[in-house]
Parts: structure tokens; sequence; C-alpha cells
């Protein structure tokens, strides 16, 4: 150990591990996802075999070490996007306990064992764990494929079925470096690919199936908003040729879709024939879309908390008196009233530069009504 540090390296990862297969038992379902609040640097020091994966996903990462940060990057924008297209809902897509304070103080002191990232939600089969694993899957997709075309990858690059052709007619022709989707495709459905082990009961090949089907639906979701991008050739900005290349929506706009698709999800039965099949028998006829959200359970209200279920509730949560949204006091008080209190605030104002030479402020304090539910 190197004099003035506390713990040397091995000894910290050894600590890691122990936290996070704690945390994380050998073949819980999500595990992967606690990879998006790790520091970045962390999995590598773990390495393949130490990090709470299941056997499929330790076999890719023991083959290809180098998608670990690639991996990282996907389970970290899943995650952010899921909890800011929810932040004024009921259900606020909020982490467990346990991953938000390892993710902020990674002590392997004082650990409670937790089923994963997201606690209860993740194996519920509600619209909330298909909202869950459709942005996680998504995450990963995006991830990859930006990793391709910024050359970080030695295995993918540019789609190169696009750097040809065109419409001369039109004047335009492929070019410049379009995004390949395909590769993030590949990897998504390759790590993703074996469903869920650790469910079981009644509802397990139910929850198995629809797990499945939101993973593909989140990569639709960005394979859908693919955009061509053109760039004028010409005298003058006259347009007479475009060079155009193939590029992905930001990861904001797939999380917009994902949330109008968990808006308007499905409920399927738990008992799996030859297919899945809608749980109201009246509407067995109406075809299921890859593209749908499906959910096996109905959601809790989220209004009170439920400490068995791993439910918050909204006691204490800032709410908009003057919203009638999701983020209303009416709606997210669930009715039970709001407190208001004055927060008083100061900052520097009206600052001006005066000669010579340094700046000159005035402070201003601003009260403010804050709502908290009851």
């Amino acid at each position: 150990m190197e004099q003035g540090t506390p713990l040397g390296l091995s000894r910290l990862c050894v600590l890691w591990t122990a936290v996070l297969l704690e945390l994380c038992p050998r073949g819980a379902q999500g595990n992967w996802m606690w990879l998006g609040i790790t520091s970045f640097g962390v999995p590598e020091k773990l390495g393949c075999t130490n990090l709470p994966l299941n056997g499929r996903q330790k076999d890719l990462c023991k083959k290809k070490p180098h998608l670990l940060p690639t991996i990282q990057e996907g389970a970290r924008l899943g995650i952010q996007e899921c909890q800011s297209q929810f932040k004024h809902e009921r259900w606020n897509c909020l982490l467990s306990p346990e991953t938000s304070s390892l993710s902020t103080n990674p002590s392997p002191v004082a650990v409670v064992p937790s089923l994963s990232v997201f606690g209860y939600e993740l194996s519920s089969g509600t619209k909330e764990t298909a909202f869950i694993y459709a942005v996680m899957a998504a995450g990963l997709v995006h991830a990859a494929t930006r990793a391709c075309s910024a050359g970080n990858m030695t295995e993918c690059s540019c789609d190169t079925n696009l750097q040809h052709g065109g419409s001369a007619s039109e004047g335009w022709h492929w070019g410049g470096c379009s995004d390949d989707i395909q590769y993030g495709m590949w990897l998504s459905r390759k790590f993703l690919g074996d469903p869920a082990k650790n469910i079981t009961g009644k509802h397990g090949r139910g929850l198995i199936a629809m797990n499945l089907h939101n993973n593909e639906a989140g990569r639709l979701a960005v394979a859908k908003l693919m955009s061509v991008d053109c760039r004028c050739h010409g005298v003058s900005g006259s347009c007479a040729l475009k060079t155009c290349w193939k590029t992905m929506s930001s990861f904001e706009k797939v999380g917009r879709l994902l949330k109008e698709k968990y808006e308007s999800s499905i409920q399927i039965s738990d008992r799996l024939k030859k297919k899945i099949r809608r749980k109201e028998k009246s509407q067995r006829k109406i075809p299921v879309s890859k593209e749908d959200l499906l959910y096996v359970n109905r959601s809790p209200n989220y209004c009170v908390e439920d400490h068995k279920l791993g439910v918050p509730g909204t006691q204490g949560r800032i709410c908009n008196r003057t919203s009638e949204g999701p983020d209303g006091c009416n709606l997210l008080c669930c009715g039970r009233g709001y407190n208001t209190h004055v927060v008083r605030h100061v900052e520097r104002c009206d600052c001006k530069f005066v000669w010579c030479c340094y700046v000159r402020c005035r402070r201003c304090e601003t009260m403010t009504d804050v709502h908290t539910c009851k």
C-alpha cells in the first residue's frame, strides 16, 4: 500500500466486489443496470468475473471486455432518462435507497441487500416495469451506436451501407458518417437476450415474455426516430447538390416516445399459449404491435408509503399549486392537501463593472412559496 493512501487499489476492488454482490445476488434480475450508477473505470478494475452479470453477459464481457464502458454508458443513459421523464409523476423512477447511497458514497459499510437498482418496480410486471426495460434496452442501443460513430469501437464505425448511392435526379447522395444502428441493435439483443431467471410463480412466463417484448420495443423506438440530415453544396449556397447521412435522434426524444408508449401500454394475460394475448377477452382479436409496451399487473397508486413494495409515497414531494397536470398538488398529493412554506432566496443582482477593475452588485432577496404534499 502506498504511503498516504487509505485503501490500496486491490483492496478497493475487493470491497467494491463485495458491495455489488451483496446488493445484487448472483442471478438476480436487472443486475447489469447497476453499472449505470458506478463510477467510470470501476467495472474494468473489478473484471468481468466479479461484476453482477448473468452467465451470458459475463461470457460476452470476457470475449469483448472493451464493451464495458459502452454498456455502462447505456445503463447511465437509461436511468437518467427514466428519472427525467417521470420527475413530476407519483412514481418518479426513484432508485432504491441502497442504490442512491452507493452512487454518492460507495462505502461497503452497512449495506442492506436489495433486489435491483429500481427495487420493486423491476419485477412487479407493471407499466413501470415495462418502461424500465424499454428505456434501458434503448439506452444500450444508443450508447453503442454513438460509440461506433465516434470511432471508439474497433469492430464498428459508420454505416458502410450508406456511403454510396443516392438520387442524382433529386440532387443528393449518401455521404458523411451515418450512425450504424444495426450494431447497436445487435449488441443490445446479444447482451439482454436472456430472460430474467429469478422470476418465479404463476406470473413467471408472462413476465418473461413481457420483459423480452419491452426490451425490443425500446430498441425499435431508437430505430424509428432515425432521421436524415443533409448539407448543401453549390455556388453561393445554391444547394445544387446535397450530401446526406442518417443520424439518431437525441435520447431525450427516445424517452418521450417511450413515455407516450407507457401512457398507452397494453395489459396482457399472464397465461401464455402460442403467443402474447391481451388481458381483455373482447380485445384479443386486436393484434399487439412490436412497438407497444406491455404489462401484466396493474400498478399501485404510489400515493402512500408501502415498505413491503418499496413505495415511498408522495408525502413531502414538492408540487405545483397552479398546475392541473401530474405535478399539480391535487394529483401528486392524491387529494391529501399540501403544506405551504415561504422560502427566502438571497442572490447577487444588478451587477455593474466599475473602472477599474471590479464588479459591484446589489444583494437581492426574494420570497417564494413552496408547496409540499401532506
